[in-house]
């Protein structure tokens, strides 16, 4: 991997506008690095809703409750929320180790909201809000770490770039 940034760096002397090219890919790491705060913030935000248990959406009819059948017992949706946890930590904490970038943060939000409506089925959402939300909190602060150490390590090698091209500074 670090033959292939190598050649690249060689290979910015023989394009037009290298400088533009390093400055652009250095925009895009920096918006990258927001998209952790992005999920996160979408995460509180849905768990606001989740508190009083989605009091304000409209129940089940009869007839989706007969189809689905009755409701798995919250320590199963318990075990459930463990496990995925502890999944998803497990890959999280693969990627900042290999170094590879990449925000995965918006599968979780799906996901890890998807707790609150199972737990609302069971009717256990009130007492299994703070599982859910500190769950949450982990996978996704694990994840804003990921994608900012990710970004901020190829931010130093696109300006190293940069002061390549530029040559010392005149300060």
């Amino acid at each position: 991997m670090r033959e292939k940034k190598e050649a690249s760096s060689e290979n910015l002397a023989g394009k037009e506008n290298p400088r533009a090219e390093i400055e652009g890919r250095i925009r895009t790491h920096r918006s990258q690095a927001r998209k952790g705060s992005y999920g996160l913030v979408l995460f509180v935000l849905i768990s606001t809703f989740a508190i009083p248990g989605f009091r304000f959406l409209p129940d089940l009819p009869e007839k989706a409750r007969e189809v689905l059948g009755a409701p798995p017992k919250p320590e199963w949706i318990g075990m459930a929320l463990a496990v995925y946890v502890f999944s998803a930590l497990i890959l999280a904490l693969a990627r900042i180790i290999q170094g590879t970038g990449g925000y995965r943060g918006w599968s979780h939000l799906f996901y890890i909201s998807s707790f609150y409506i199972f737990f609302g089925f069971t009717e256990t959402a009130r007492e299994s809000f703070w599982a859910v939300f500190v769950a949450g909190l982990v996978i996704f602060g694990l994840e804003n770490f990921a994608v900012r150490t990710h970004s901020r390590e190829m931010i130093e090698e696109e300006e190293e770039k940069l002061k390549r091209i530029t040559g010392p500074s005149r300060t």
